[in-house]
């Protein structure tokens, strides 16, 4: 019997090699980030009120990224007549940010460290959750590329400012966003159903200068209702809670609501966002795999950043 040879040169499909995100390089050294966009993950879920298990959401995010992985020359789509995420486009994953459990202090610390390396490279920063009150952190270590809106997709307003003495779980951070005098507002789009946030929240969302949607108006509104909330030229910052999805779709997350958006109504959003604002940051939350045991969460996720960032840096090469 005949042995076959190795091939010569690596084939390195998903299925092989370690699981960094959408297989790119990996960087231990924050102070050596030489990339256009930085992948960081934030395994935090001390923040959450019911189900816990986003802490290993970055995981599977970078899992099942591996499934788009076929090589690094780029994502041709045929609707679009464009080859997204080229090999001119340099995306590093930077590994997690340490995480001390119970202490949300030393955690957000760590992660808001991490997007200031991002940043400070000059490279975009991408964080993968975690619960949402990853995003304080994320949004602190941006005081210096502001100002800028931020664009929320999300079945929760996430506005609570204090419950129990609890100001940075995850109901807080849009709360915790405009108070910071270089957010400029916030569109939260997908908001329905049975909330967390109280009447008197909403009230003083509207009151900060919010914009809130839910499913059925942006819908019957359209997408441009929802664009034409951000102004003009602004600067915007993307946060991706994925229980904005519906749970048909999404149903590994800690807090589910049905009745949430289907796959193209969230991308195709986020692309017209992209091509007419500068993007300063992403953040993706709340994927928490163990209760999806078919892994579509942690794809569903991976699909939308990985398209994302392909309009993102097309958008750029256009202007």
């Amino acid at each position: 019997m005949s042995i076959k040879e190795p091939p010569r040169t690596r084939l390195d499909l998903p299925f092989v090699g370690i699981a960094t995100f959408g297989k790119r390089p990996y960087v231990a050294d924050w102070t050596a980030i030489d990339a256009d966009a930085a992948i960081l993950g934030a395994p935090f879920d001390c923040g959450t009120q019911y189900r816990p298990g986003a802490r290993f959401g970055p995981r599977a995010i970078r899992e099942a990224s591996t499934l788009f992985s076929f090589g690094h020359a780029g994502a041709y789509d045929h609707e679009d007549d464009v080859t997204y995420l080229g090999g001119d486009v340099r995306i590093v994953d930077m590994g997690d940010a340490d995480i001390v459990h119970t202490d949300t202090d030393a955690g957000h610390a760590a992660i808001e460290a991490g997007v200031r390396a991002i940043t400070a490279a000059g490279a975009l920063p991408v964080v993968l959750g975690g619960d949402h009150s990853v995003n304080i952190p994320c949004v602190r270590a941006l005081d210096d590329q502001g100002p800028f809106h931020i664009l929320q997709i999300d079945a929760h307003l996430d506005f609570v400012d204090e419950r129990f003495g609890v100001r940075n779980g995850h109901g807080n951070p849009m709360r915790r966003a405009v108070e910071q005098p270089y957010v400029t507002g916030i569109s939260q789009v997908g908001i329905r159903n049975i909330s967390s946030t109280h009447r008197e929240g909403y009230e003083d969302a509207r009151a900060h200068g919010t914009h809130i949607f839910s499913v059925r108006q942006m819908r019957d509104k359209g997408r441009a209702a929802v664009l034409e909330t951000i102004p003009k030229g602004a600067k915007i910052y993307i946060t991706i809670d994925i229980d904005g999805f519906d749970p048909s779709i999404a149903p590994g997350t800690g807090t589910p609501s049905h009745g949430g958006f289907l796959y193209y109504e969230v991308l195709e959003l986020l692309q017209e966002a992209v091509q007419h604002h500068e993007v300063v940051g992403i953040d993706l939350v709340e994927v928490a795999p163990d209760y999806d045991p078919t892994g579509s969460t942690g794809i569903l996720a991976a699909q939308v950043l990985l398209n994302t960032l392909g309009f993102i840096f097309h958008a750029r090469a256009s202007d």
